[in-house]
């Protein structure tokens, strides 16, 4: 399964902000929809990442409070990030080793979407749950010879 799969399932809507917009919109801006991160674009082209660990640690920092914090200030400026023909077991792999848990999906310099720990997860889940249910229905449809299963009967016996 490829990461292509999951942006296909998920859809095509990003969140993006510019770095110089203040932490305190970031904040707002993804709880109003619902969301862990957002891609910071400068000028066309992804210059890092904002988590709500940053949003997070970058508070806390400072007291509580937002204050004059810049998305520049707190962002990952050197996300992970993948293109669309990324195997899912290399994408687990490299948001397991950093710790990652929102990825950038880029086809050379363009933002093609966002997948998040959730989703690749999701999608390993959902493409084992499918293999189960095919390998059920392949037992349950395999031919009997009758004569084969006497002759199993009586060596279990």
């Amino acid at each position: 399964m490829k990461v292509s799969d999951i942006l296909r399932v998920k859809g095509s809507t990003l969140f993006t902000i510019q770095p110089e917009q203040p932490l305190a919109e970031a904040a707002t801006s993804m709880a109003d929809h619902d969301i862990g991160s957002l891609v910071v674009m400068d000028h066309g082209d992804v210059v890092g990442m904002l988590t709500f660990r940053e949003v997070i640690k970058a508070t806390v920092r400072n007291s509580g409070v937002f204050g004059s914090l810049t998305v520049r200030t707190v962002m990952d400026d050197h996300p992970l990030t993948c293109t669309p023909e990324t195997e899912l077991d290399e994408v687990r792999r490299m948001m397991l080793s950093r710790h990652a848990r929102y990825m950038p999906v880029m086809t050379n310099r363009t933002l093609m979407g966002v997948i998040s720990f959730y989703d690749v997860a999701k999608a390993v889940v959902d493409g084992q749950d499918f293999e189960n249910r095919m390998l059920k229905a392949y037992i349950r449809d395999w031919p009997v010879n009758e004569e084969e299963t006497g002759k199993e009967r009586q060596a279990l016996l």
